[in-house]
């Protein structure tokens, strides 16, 4: 239902007006000593200064007139935003234990009262990631590991490529059916045909909710959360999708329980039910249903989105610049030959080592990362933040930092090699965020990149379709995607 009556509109709007001088209109003391930043309007503070689309440039062009760490307004909330390096090594690694909080940002917090790993705190969070950590340290060493659910992935990705015999396809449904069923046979340990219903609608609930992630109405609520409770938008669509993928999941956890075996624990739920039983005489439990659901739904949605971004950004740069893929199927042929892809090649393949890594810089895909906390007072780089502040670590400018990043502008495997063609680390390689919450996937993460990039590299060469012109702007979202392109896979055997 839309409002069409002007008198209606104009009561409206003044009554949203009203109501936000009430609720927002109070202005806070602020530390002399805390960071700069931009005039901030009533009630809105900067946020008619924001990019809604691409917030990361907007904060990247504040950072060049007020420094590495300043400061700005949204609504009535102040949060600190650090650009650089320098800023975010010094928060995220020198005081880890500062910032490894997650804000109380309206959104999440409804959405996920706490639970899972992404978005929780205190005791919660670190039994959650030392239960993820452990959990995907022993799967990788049992009898049928990681790295063959993945080479598994490959091949059936590769047929599925062989399909279109050449002809142009887009490849975003593909890829991330390929990267989910990594996700889903960890957590579950078994796959899915791409094109299995219930997965295709698993699929689908996950994308909406990332969509909705980045929508104007989410961050409307989470700048004025008591007022715009009161109105329609996708805000509120959100619990209902995530009821449907929480549904799922319970129905497979469920299932699972009632046919475990604690001597041949196959998947990660296996691992979290044990734990579960071992928990139930402790009063303090973190081994809930809710948990799991929730932690099932995190790696899910986090695991496939950054993997299959990065694996589409790497077939549109290699499409875009033909020579490096040469040198990458030159390396391949070298190294691997006509055999399968094994993570053993990686010390050897400097030149695709480094390729990997330059395409996670120059994708950025998760720009302004996810944001953190301060779980007290602390002085950084001269600036006082104060304890429950908001902090945006900006990895698009560590990314994009030209102190570290020769040219940070191109695509330039360069930036990971020496002069001898050795594959070098570069400090300022944050596309994982950094310290304590860095991304508790990157290992996982890594191993797929590497041996789903090589496989599809051994068995085709990609190019665009007569005619197409390749656009290396990034779409826009909670993460950063290349914008949709068709693809040839043309085979090379």
């Amino acid at each position: 239902m839309y409002l069409t009556d002007p008198v209606t509109i104009i009561l409206s709007i003044v009554t949203c007006t009203f109501l936000a001088i009430v609720l927002y209109g109070k202005k806070k003391k602020v530390h002399p000593n805390f960071p700069p930043g931009p005039p901030a309007l009533p009630i809105i503070g900067n946020m008619h200064m924001i990019n809604i689309k691409k917030p990361h440039l907007t904060f990247h062009e504040l950072a060049k007139k007020y420094g590495s760490v300043y400061s700005l307004q949204i609504g009535p909330q102040k949060i600190v935003v650090l650009s650089g390096y320098e800023a975010v090594k010094d928060a995220l690694v020198n005081h880890a234990e500062v910032f490894v909080d997650r804000p109380h940002v309206p959104f999440f917090k409804d959405l996920t009262k706490g639970n899972g790993i992404l978005f929780s705190n205190g005791d919660n969070w670190k039994a959650m990631r030392r239960f993820t950590h452990s959990a995907l340290r022993d799967l990788g060493t049992r009898s049928t590991t990681i790295e063959d659910k993945i080479s598994e992935e490959c091949r059936h990705l590769a047929d599925t490529f062989k399909a279109y015999k050449g002809r142009p396809f887009e490849n975003t449904s593909i890829l991330y059916a390929a990267v989910a069923n990594i996700i889903i046979s960890i957590v579950l340990g078994h796959r899915f045909n791409y094109d299995d219903p219930k997965f295709c609608r698993l699929l689908a609930i996950n994308n909406e909710i990332i969509r909705i992630i980045g929508c104007l109405m989410v961050q409307l609520y989470n700048a004025f959360p008591s007022l715009i409770r009161w109105f329609p938008g996708s805000h509120k669509q959100a619990h209902q999708i995530l009821y449907e993928m929480h549904a799922f999941i319970r129905e497979t956890f469920t299932n699972q329980n009632n046919k475990l075996d604690v001597y041949d624990q196959r998947s990660l739920i296996d691992f979290f039910l044990v734990k579960q039983k071992e928990e139930k005489p402790n009063p303090n439990l973190h081994f809930t249903d809710a948990n799991l659901a929730f932690l099932v739904s995190d790696l899910f949605g986090a695991g496939m989105e950054s993997t299959a971004t990065a694996l589409r950004w790497g077939l549109l740069l290699i499409m875009k610049y033909p020579e490096i893929q040469r040198n990458v199927q030159n390396e391949i042929e070298k190294v691997i030959g006509s055999g399968e892809a094994r993570l053993m090649h990686r010390k050897d393949m400097p030149y695709t080592d480094a390729v990997i890594h330059e395409i996670l810089r120059f994708g950025n895909i998760a720009p302004t990362g996810v944001p953190h906390s301060t779980s007290q007072d602390v002085t950084l780089k001269g600036f006082f933040i104060p304890k429950g502040t908001q902090v945006i670590a900006l990895l698009y400018s560590v990314l994009k930092d030209k102190d570290h990043f020769e040219k940070p502008e191109e695509f330039y495997p360069q930036h990971f090699l020496d002069s001898n063609g050795n594959f070098v680390k570069n400090e300022a390689f944050m596309a994982f965020s950094a310290g304590k919450r860095s991304c508790a996937g990157e290992t996982l993460a890594k191993m797929e990149l590497f041996l789903f990039f090589t496989t599809l590299l051994q068995n085709f060469t990609f190019q665009a379709p007569p005619g197409a012109k390749l656009d290396l702007t990034g779409d826009v979202g909670f993460s950063t995607p290349p914008l949709k392109h068709e693809i040839c896979a043309i085979p090379r055997n």
